[in-house]
Formats: C-alpha cells, sequence, structure tokens
C-alpha cells in the first residue's frame, strides 16, 4: 500500500499534469472542490470528514486517502474519523467494508505531531 507520503506527491504530480491540459470547465470544477472544503457554517476539519463518509460510500480509495491526510491535518483525531467511516459504512453498507479497511491501513501511514499521539 501507498504511504501517506508518497500518495501527496503523486497527487500533485498528477493534479498538475490535469491542470495543464485543463479547460475553463476543469478548472472551475476544481476551484469549486477546494472553495467547497474552506471554512464557512461548518468548519473545514467537519467538512473533510463529510468528505470521508461521501468518499467511502462511493467507494473511491483516492478520495479516502485524501480525505483522510486532509482531516488529520484540520485536527481530527482517531475517533471522529472512525466515526465518520461508521456512518459511510450504515449509509453504502457492507460494500463499504474494504475500503474501510483501506481507510484504516492508510490512516496509520499518516505522520502526526506529538500532541496527537494520544488520540489514537
Amino acid at each position: 500500500m501507498e504511504n501517506a507520503a508518497d500518495y501527496a506527491k503523486r497527487r500533485v504530480t498528477l493534479n498538475d499534469q490535469v491542470l495543464s491540459q485543463a479547460d475553463l470547465t476543469m478548472k472551475r470544477f476544481f476551484a469549486l472542490d477546494h472553495d467547497t472544503y474552506g471554512d464557512g457554517a461548518l468548519p473545514r476539519k467537519m467538512k473533510e470528514l463529510i468528505g470521508l463518509a461521501a468518499s467511502t460510500v462511493l467507494r473511491c480509495n483516492d478520495c479516502i486517502s485524501y480525505h483522510l491526510i486532509e482531516s488529520v491535518e484540520q485536527g481530527a483525531t482517531d475517533k471522529e474519523i472512525t466515526e465518520a467511516l461508521g456512518i459511510a459504512l450504515v449509509v453504502g453498507g457492507s460494500i463499504t467494508i474494504p475500503h474501510l479497511r483501506h481507510a484504516m491501513a492508510f490512516l496509520s501511514t499518516i505522520e502526526r505531531p506529538d500532541t496527537m499521539s494520544d488520540h489514537r
């Protein structure tokens, strides 16, 4: 399995490739996606956890990886992440279980500050 650092590098490289060839529609969609996850009435951490649950229901491992990294960067604890994944399981059903496995394995590769070690 790809670790979080390698995934993040690969994502940046591939996004750069996409955006270098992107038309206006693609550029606008990327901007909309970026803006959607900014702070608003819902804090960014909550939006990332919602994105994680939705990505799990949609069974998109790349999306799960992205939202796990972003959730951790926004201060989400393992308990919060696990609860969001539990919601995804209820909504998506047993077909999401392989993606829960991916999420838990990938989560273990995300480096965290020492101050977050008690959140595991």
